[in-house]
């Protein structure tokens, strides 16, 4: 072989890697955007799973919430791993009368709504 044809190999084998390298930084790139969605999707997933469990077992209870509903809600919103919506859960359930249990409540699905919208 000679020099020249050398050089065009070399040169078409640089141009290979940087090609790839190229397409391998592009693709782990998108990885990483796809995985962020995922989470986020996830997050807002047990958000809503939380938020109609909260619907269905306290805003439309017509007795009393028994303690198997009230751990799995406080399971339910400690799985979120959020300590925003954990504290204002805490704020809620520490409501010594009706009127702040509610104007809690607003607060507690105001900021659920909240955090799905920005997720």
């Amino acid at each position: 072989m000679n020099k020249k044809t050398i050089i065009i190999i070399i040169v078409i084998l640089l141009a290979g890697n940087i090609f790839f390298g190229y397409e391998f930084f592009t693709a782990n790139r998108d990885l990483k955007q796809a995985q962020a969605s995922l989470s986020e999707n996830k997050t807002n997933g047990k958000i809503l799973v939380f938020t109609q469990l909260f619907v269905d077992k306290v805003l439309k209870a017509e007795s009393e919430i028994d303690f198997e509903t009230r751990l799995k809600l406080e399971n339910s919103v400690r799985d979120l791993n959020d300590p925003i919506i954990l504290a204002q859960w805490q704020k809620f359930t520490g409501s010594k009368t009706e009127t702040e249990a509610q104007i809690e409540t607003k607060n507690l699905l105001e900021l659920l709504v909240n955090k799905i919208n920005r997720n």
